[in-house]
């Protein structure tokens, strides 16, 4: 494969194409293959992958800006990148000899659920793994899939961390391995195909199994120092930030509408104007904040740069569903057509809300924090 220089400029090429097969990926559940190709071709999914393996090991902020600028197109293709590349974040953990292999195909693309929603036996050279992980993004297009798993370390007793609770490792394996279990059926990020995977009983070499939290990277990387939830909290935010320059590109097309009824078009009307400039501005301040936390935490990591990153990430993601629902408002009746992007993106951006490293919850989390009570920074 020819070295990618410029990632973020692929992405923004790629998202026209994301666009135009946003219709079909909604009807299908899943990105079109052609797409997933052209991703994969111009190294999207192997963003934090190390370069030693074949990986592009890209800073934090160019994740977030490929991200951004294909979610622009379409979220489902930025939601896509966004799991696969963080996914490559397990090939810094695992043995170089094996994350060799893993991407040996010049568009290997893994996938896979961090949750612990697994359990894995420790056996002669590896683990029994059995589990069942809803939310697999892409999972149809994975060559390599992983799940969270407890680990029984012999007798019932499970790996646990200092603070007593059990320790995470991600279980990988290849995708053919996997029961895939058809239940995405959503409002919004319908074409991530994010279904159930489901492990029964399989053997699981050890070094295919890692564990990102007591493991150390053996990359030396400032992208292995980086904080890792931050970093797919980050990832995250950058699809909420594409969906709402998407919505807002989208609506400025709509500007010369006359309304039924009305005399003045859309663009003419001060109310709209008012409300589209206080959307325009949340966006790109909510955008700057995001990419101010990063370079601050690129440059060093302590507790209050990691609290940072995700005060950030939630930030852009309820910041952007507000303009995007500014969009769609003003989009009026023909927003409402599934001819419209408006309502995609409106869709988009509010599943964007649910996931668990920018829901509405994570304020507590920073507000802790903030406020200088005890908090679990484990998983920050």
């Amino acid at each position: 494969m020819a070295r990618v220089t410029d990632p973020v400029e692929a992405a923004r090429t790629l998202a026209a194409d994301a666009a135009a097969a946003a219709a079909e990926g909604e009807r299908a559940r899943r990105l079109p293959s052609p797409l997933v190709r052209s991703l994969a071709e111009a190294g999207l999914f192997r963003l934090c992958v190390p370069a030693a393996v074949g990986g592009l090991e890209a800073p934090a902020a160019t994740l977030v800006e490929c991200v951004e600028a294909l979610a622009r197109g379409d979220a489902a293709a930025g939601w896509c990148v966004a799991i696969s590349a963080t996914s490559g974040l397990l090939a810094a953990y695992v043995p170089e000899d094996t994350a060799r292999r893993l991407y040996s195909a010049e568009t290997a693309i893994a996938g896979g659920v961090f949750a612990p929603r697994g359990r894995a036996v420790a056996v002669d050279g590896g683990f029994r793994v059995s589990g069942r992980w809803p939310f697999a993004s892409g999972c149809e297009h994975c060559d390599w899939l992983m799940g969270g798993c407890v680990v029984d370390a012999g007798g019932g007793t499970l790996e646990t961390l200092p603070n007593g609770m059990p320790d995470v490792r991600l279980m990988l394996a290849p995708a053919g391995e996997f029961d895939i279990h058809d239940t995405w059926h959503v409002a919004g990020l319908r074409a991530t195909g994010s279904h159930d995977i489901e492990l029964r009983d399989v053997f699981v070499p050890a070094d295919m199994a890692a564990s990102v939290i007591s493991d150390t990277p053996r990359h030396a990387g400032p992208l292995y120092a980086f904080p890792l939830f931050g970093l797919l909290a980050l990832a995250i935010a950058g699809v909420s930030l594409g969906i709402a320059r998407g919505a807002l590109d989208d609506f400025a097309q709509l500007a010369a509408k006359v309304p039924t009824g009305g005399r003045r078009s859309l663009g003419r009307r001060g109310a709209v104007q008012a409300d589209i400039a206080r959307a325009e501005a949340s966006v790109r301040a909510a955008r700057a904040l995001l990419l101010g936390a990063i370079e601050e935490a690129w440059a060093g990591v302590d507790v209050e740069r990691r609290a940072g990153l995700r005060l950030a990430a939630t930030h852009a993601a309820s910041e952007c569903v507000r303009a995007t629902e500014t969009a769609y408002r003003h989009g009026g009746g023909s927003a409402i057509y599934e001819s419209s992007p408006l309502q995609r993106r409106l869709r988009d951006a509010q599943t964007v809300t649910q996931h668990m490293l920018v829901a509405p919850s994570t304020w507590e989390l920073t507000g802790r924090l903030l406020l200088g009570q005890p908090t679990d920074t484990t998983q920050l």
